[in-house]
């Protein structure tokens, strides 16, 4: 099936999902769980050939993000359910205005209509994206990476056997298999047949579709996320965020991939920073993290000087660029040049130098003494995610169920003619 004949097919559906009531979705959703966990060997088998592979040509966290195992499926199945306990976005009355010629005008949410998604090698991200278009009414299709096409289609098939057996129709979930460049181009460029295209990847797949998509489409996900650290920081709190945010996962897009550091604190921080990062972690048969420093931060800690590029990439790996600055203005200057506008933290107990962070700092997600990583769905209370939108207009930062609603105004009158 060409995807010009599978957006058609999922047109089709619109309506049937658009019109479904909160308790129909929820009963779809709760056996769109069930079959993922009733189908874990078989995920878990087409997974191990993914996985297998993909060890020649993707690095060691990306194999990380590829890789399920039944407590990553369960946690897939425990966050389709967890969207069964959030309102339902569509119906919902937004606004009222009663006009003084007697028309009562209401705002009420609907569903966008056809939700795509291109998409990269998390197979987790397959089961969130059809929970959440599932919930807000929308048909989805979704379009994954070969690193992943074996997973994706085991559990789309698990999905859909849930979404059926609920009493809704099979096709308001499609999966293209297809994973040419020409699929994702389709995709792109069927103007009228998608509604809204949501890319989530690497900085290349989301500059591809921002570039070249005709139907709408909304930038997400890349992620030069900033941790400052001010002079006036408590450096145990500090030396626990910068950790947290760059070691406990530093393969997805809300973590830390630069650090700035007061010069006041700099020569206390920074060794401290490296016996954690470094020392402590080779120690423990970890891998290390990579340091590029700034001219000022290669005079206190070893490490690799900063390359030209270092303070504008997305690493996605154990690697940290370190810049020491004169103070909170100078920091915020820094993120405004080289920020992605994802998400960035300031460590301070200072509550001036706070609220002018949060102030300018245009991103977002702007933190106060707390890990970037929580830019998130699920802990943000959204249920999960469709991606992170880095951009202003419709949806910014983690995309729930609101974010893939529109509106229409419903006017009620008793004859009134202008």
């Amino acid at each position: 099936m060409t995807v010009q004949e599978l957006l058609d097919r999922a047109a089709l559906h619109k309506s049937a999902l658009a019109t479904a009531s909160n308790d129909q979705k929820n009963r779809a959703l709760t056996e769109m769980a069930a079959a993922l966990i009733a189908h874990t060997d078989r995920i878990l088998a087409a997974n191990r050939q993914d996985v297998e592979a993909g060890r020649a040509t993707i690095s060691p966290v990306m194999i990380d993000r590829l890789t399920l195992t039944d407590a990553r499926i369960k946690a897939m199945a425990d966050a389709v359910l967890a969207v069964t306990k959030l309102p339902d976005p569509v119906g919902r009355l937004i606004e009222t205005v009663n006009r003084p010629n007697g028309l009562v005008i209401e705002k009420v949410s609907v569903p966008l209509g056809v939700l795509a998604m291109i998409y990269e090698s998390r197979p987790n991200v397959t089961s969130d994206a059809a929970a959440l278009s599932l919930k807000s009414g929308n048909v989805c299709v979704l379009r994954g990476g070969k690193e992943a096409i074996r997973s994706n289609i085991a559990i789309v098939t698990a999905l859909r056997e849930g979404i059926k057996k609920a009493g809704l129709p099979a096709d308001v979930l499609n999966l293209i298999t297809d994973t040419s460049r020409e699929s994702a181009t389709a995709l792109m460029t069927d103007v009228g047949k998608v509604d809204l295209l949501i890319p989530r990847g690497g900085a290349g797949l989301i500059r591809s579709c921002v570039e070249n998509a005709r139907v709408p489409c909304i930038e997400t996900g890349t992620g030069i996320c900033h941790v400052y650290v001010d002079e006036f920081a408590d450096l145990e709190k500090a030396l626990a965020i910068v950790n947290n945010a760059k070691t406990s996962r530093p393969s997805v897009c809300n973590a830390m991939e630069v650090l700035l550091v007061h010069q006041s604190v700099a020569t206390e921080f920074l060794p401290k920073l490296h016996k954690i990062l470094v020392t402590d972690r080779i120690a423990a048969g970890l891998s290390p993290v990579q340091l590029r420093l700034c001219p000022r931060a290669v005079a206190i800690i070893d490490g690799t000087a900063a390359g030209e590029r270092d303070f504008d990439t997305e690493f996605l790996d154990y690697t940290l660029a370190v810049k020491v600055v004169d103070g909170v203005d100078d920091a915020i200057s820094h993120i405004l040049a080289h920020s992605t506008g994802h998400s960035e933290s300031i460590v301070t107990e200072n509550d001036c130098h706070a609220a002018r962070f949060t102030a300018l700092v245009d991103s977002a997600a702007v933190y106060v003494n707390a890990s970037t990583r929580f830019t998130d769905g699920g802990e943000f209370g959204l249920g999960c995610e469709m991606g992170i939108s880095t951009q202003k207009l419709h949806a910014r930062g983690p995309m729930g169920l609101r974010e893939l609603t529109s509106y229409k105004y419903i006017i009620r009158g008793d004859g009134q003619i202008r």
